[in-house]
């Protein structure tokens, strides 16, 4: 999933994150001293809260086809939530190119209708005083 330089990932080496704060040694410090440590996870259940260790067992006891499944319809959704957004921005470069050329014709219809040359007429005119 690495997209640039220099990406950081953190976390369960199966549920990588991605870094997203500053990049200099005290920003890195600060984010290693309160997240790199050990966190709640089915290795580490003593970390857990009640609630998480009951997700745990829950995903436990299901069997491999039933935790496949329920892991595809989650990553469906992430892939579905990507390309509603994807389909939007879309939506939105359209309309953005729409918005740009109808701005440039106005423009171009301005300039047409003698813009240019009304302002070189009253550039042109006397200013009303000879003086120095």
């Amino acid at each position: 999933g690495v997209r640039g330089y220099p990406t950081i990932k953190w976390g369960d080496p199966a549920d990588l994150q991605d870094y997203q704060g500053g990049r200099s040694y005290d920003d890195l410090k600060k984010f290693a001293d309160e997240n790199l440590k050990p966190m709640c996870s089915p290795k580490n259940l003593d970390l857990c809260d009640d609630e998480k260790k009951a997700e745990i067992e829950k995903f436990q006891s299901m069997s491999d086809a039933d935790l496949n499944a329920a892991i595809e319809k989650e990553e469906q959704k992430l892939e579905d939530a990507e390309e509603y957004f994807k389909s939007e921005v879309q939506k939105l470069q359209d309309r953005y190119t729409a918005l740009s050329t109808e701005k440039d014709e106005k423009i171009e219809a301005v300039k047409s209708a003698g813009l240019g040359l009304m302002k070189a007429v009253k550039a042109a005119k006397p200013s009303g005083s000879d003086e120095l």
